[in-house]
């Protein structure tokens, strides 16, 4: 039986050509950066975001799923392959081909972005706590900030990405809710195939939220970063070890970030499904906050429906928060020349976690001058919907650079869909201004 190695894990992976079980359980173990910033995608934000979809269009914009599916993906994968190939991180690579100022400004709004988003998330989290057991909200927002600022220093690189890899696993409530619920599956094909486009300003903006919060511009520097932090990990501690990648180890990170992206657009259709044919078609179409939602599914879906919602949105929260925090910290330090990254101690590596303390501390004094948890999600959503085609300029360009990505610039086709994403993604802000 012959076998082939791969690079960027913790110990020599082997996928044995031969017996397929072997190679699954191979292949599973390898699995990442790519699931674990599919599932983070589905933070609070994009649960609100996809409830208040459903809640106010019904089952109209189900056919999003299938259409981000592919375009996420590719934009994940671009990353991926830009982080891998050439050793940094994304802000890293930027800097080599823009002005610094220019990225500066994209850090710096990256930052507030995720700030805000942070103190949304935290605000969600705690309210669904709240409503599982009575606890005032507030208690909740600072002990997870608390925990979740802990965990992110105290943990190592290793365990803190298999915590994630585990988190993920909460997203599965929403599939079952929506299973529990019962939906009328011959509307929902033809909904889900045979696209609706909006008709109002309302219903664009709906759809900017929508992509914005599925690609989204703080998991582009996540992804690229974490794959750095992959090959740390794997001994290459010097940039010149980590330039360049082979077909296998390419082919095996667009797997893992193409099962990612499944499963989180997955999961965003079974929102949207969920809430459309429980708030909407009984006529409730104002979600206010994540405890509504919860609450206003009981009456139609059942306690065990309502409480599945619930713990999603709590355990979602715990995944994301750091990669909020993370993203923005690793845009700073390239831009910068910090010392950065998840595998160094605190006192290694001081401006990155101050950074990430701090935005989480942000986070926790936004949520306690009252902000509304939804809509600052909501948004957040429509904000990164906007930016993030300006930043898939910049990405498609340093991803056709051949000498920034060591010879081995983005595929044609890969190139070409992530530009129609962007083209999309323009439009759609535009339609948002002008319909």
């Amino acid at each position: 039986m012959s076998y082939g190695s791969i690079r960027g894990t913790s110990s020599p992976l082997l996928l044995p050509t031969s017996a397929p079980s072997r190679w699954i359980r191979a292949l599973l173990k390898a699995l990442g950066p790519g699931i674990t910033t599919g599932a983070a995608d589905d933070d609070p934000s994009g649960i609100a975001t996809y409830s208040i979809a459903g809640a106010q269009l019904g089952t109209k914009l189900l056919w999003t799923a299938l259409l981000t599916w592919p375009l996420m993906a590719a934009v994940q994968m671009m990353c991926a392959r830009i982080g891998k190939v050439t050793g940094r991180g994304l802000a890293g690579n930027l800097k080599q081909r823009f002005p610094r100022w220019l990225l500066l400004a994209v850090v710096i709004a990256l930052l507030i972005a995720n700030t805000i988003n942070i103190a949304a998330d935290l605000a969600g989290m705690a309210d669904a706590a709240s409503m599982l057991s009575g606890i005032n909200s507030r208690w909740f927002v600072v002990v997870f900030a608390l925990l979740i600022s802990w965990a992110t220093i105290r943990l190592e690189y290793r365990q803190i990405a298999s915590v994630l890899k585990w988190l993920v696993l909460v997203l599965v409530a929403y599939p079952i809710t929506a299973f529990v619920v019962g939906a009328d599956w011959g509307q929902v094909l033809r909904d889900s195939l045979i696209p609706s486009m909006p008709h109002s300003k309302n219903e664009w903006a709906t759809l900017v939220a929508i992509l914005g919060t599925t690609i989204s511009p703080y998991l582009f520097f996540w992804q690229a970063s974490e794959e750095v932090e992959e090959e740390k990990l794997a001994g290459q501690t010097t940039l010149a070890s980590r330039r360049g990648a082979t077909p296998e180890e390419l082919g095996l990170r667009n797997i893992d970030v193409g099962v990612g992206a499944f499963f989180s657009n997955m999961v965003m259709f079974f929102i949207i499904l969920t809430t459309a044919i429980t708030l909407n078609r009984h006529g409730i179409v104002n979600i206010e906050t994540s405890r509504q939602a919860a609450e206003a599914l009981r009456p139609f879906a059942g306690n065990f429906a309502a409480t599945l919602f619930t713990l999603g949105v709590v355990g979602v929260g715990f995944l994301a928060i750091p990669t909020l925090a993370g993203s923005a910290a690793y845009g700073f330090a390239e831009t910068l020349g910090w010392r950065q990254g998840l595998n160094k101690k605190l006192t290694g590596a001081r401006w990155f976690y101050a950074l990430i303390l701090g935005s989480t501390g942000m986070g926790v004094a936004l949520d306690f001058v009252g902000i509304n948890p939804v809509r600052a999600l909501y948004w957040t959503a429509v904000i990164n919907g906007l930016l993030a085609p300006f930043l898939m300029v910049a990405i498609l360009i340093v991803a056709a650079d051949k000498r920034l990505m060591q010879g081995q610039p983005s595929s044609r086709l890969g190139w070409i869909v992530v530009a129609v994403a962007t083209i999309a993604m323009f439009a759609a802000g535009i339609a948002m201004f002008v319909v």
